[in-house]
């Protein structure tokens, strides 16, 4: 398979329309003052997730390396690069650090928005590890209905 210009354009183009609807989806739910694990909300965060695992911007976390930096950040949508990228987009990583530093707590709003992607983060890992594992717990029935 090759790994050519055009391909890794094509990959940054479909991670960041995924992210772009991430962000929209988070937006319509916080407008509604919805949470995010009820439907519709879920279901097309599951959509986004299907779509991000399908092209393999996921990877199976049990794998990777807390230190790892393979340099596709701009592709990474596992639930840290996922989050990690919309804290970036809506200045929660610098409200983080200062907040830190200062020893102040965040603002309301952002607090709210840091609540957000915990559920986010939240789900993508449960969905991760579970389409991950799902081989391991699915084989032994396909076995055992061969005997």
């Amino acid at each position: 398979m090759s790994n050519g210009p055009g391909e890794s354009a094509v990959n940054r183009t479909a991670a960041e329309t995924i992210l772009n609807g991430i962000e929209q989806l988070i937006g319509e739910a916080e407008e509604a003052t919805r949470p995010l694990e009820v439907d519709p909300y879920r279901s097309k965060l599951f959509e986004f997730f299907v779509t991000a695992y399908s092209t393999g911007m996921v990877g199976d976390e049990r794998d990777s390396s807390l230190t790892s930096n393979d340099g596709e950040g701009e592709t990474d949508l596992s639930a840290d690069g996922l989050c990690r990228s919309l804290a970036r987009r809506w200045g929660l990583d610098m409200a983080a650090r200062d907040s830190a530093a200062q020893q102040t707590k965040m603002p309301p709003a952002q607090l709210e928005k840091m609540r957000l992607l915990w559920s986010v983060m939240r789900m993508w890992m449960e969905w991760n590890y579970a389409w991950c594992r799902f081989e391991e717990f699915n084989s032994s029935d396909a076995a055992a209905a061969d005997s």
